[in-house]
C-alpha cells in the first residue's frame, strides 16, 4: 500500500491536495518540503493536538515515521 491509500485507510476524511508544499517546524525553524499526502497527514496532527486528541497524533506520528522517517525527524521528533 503506497503512502497515499494507507493515510486515506486510516483518515477516511482528510482532504489530499495535489502540489508539494514546504512546511516549517514551529520550534526549530526547519523545514523540508512535503508530499501533499504528508502534509495532509501533518495537518490532521497539529490539529489533534490543539484538540488532545491523542490517539490521532500517535497513528499519524506512526504513519510518518513509516512513510516519511527523515521528514518526521524534521517536523515532528
Amino acid at each position: 500500500m503506497n503512502p497515499k491509500e494507507k493515510a486515506l485507510e486510516l483518515f477516511p476524511d482528510i482532504f489530499i491536495g495535489d502540489e508539494k508544499e514546504e512546511v516549517r517546524n514551529p520550534y526549530s525553524g526547519n523545514s523540508t518540503m512535503l508530499e501533499p499526502e504528508a502534509v495532509a497527514v501533518y495537518d490532521l496532527i497539529k490539529g489533534a493536538e490543539v484538540l488532545g486528541i491523542w490517539k490521532i497524533v500517535q497513528q499519524g506520528c506512526d504513519w510518518f515515521k513509516q512513510y516519511y522517517p527523515k521528514e518526521y525527524f524534521v517536523l515532528l521528533d
